[in-house]
C-alpha cells in the first residue's frame, strides 16, 4: 500500500511544488492512515490544513480506497 500512496502524492506533487511547496511521505500505517510532512511554502501556511484534507487527502482515498485518513505530522 506504501507504494501505491507514494504514486498518488508523486501526482499531487506539481502542484504544491508550482506554489513553492512539497509533500513528503512519512508513514501508511496498517489502518489506512497516511502520514505526510509538508516542506516549503505549504509548512506553516494557513492553508495547508484545507490542502492536506480538500485536495491531497481526497486524492489519495480515490486513488487508493484502503487509505482511511490523511494527518500531517
Amino acid at each position: 500500500m506504501k507504494e501505491q500512496v507514494q504514486k498518488a502524492l508523486d501526482k499531487v506533487r506539481p502542484g504544491l511544488q508550482a506554489d513553492g511547496g512539497d509533500v513528503e511521505l512519512v508513514d501508511v500505517s496498517a489502518d489506512g492512515v497516511v502520514k505526510v510532512k509538508l516542506t516549503g511554502a505549504c509548512h506553516g501556511c494557513p492553508m495547508s490544513q484545507m490542502t492536506l484534507k480538500m485536495g491531497i487527502e481526497k486524492i489519495l482515498k480515490q486513488q487508493v480506497p484502503s487509505v482511511k485518513e490523511v494527518v500531517s505530522v
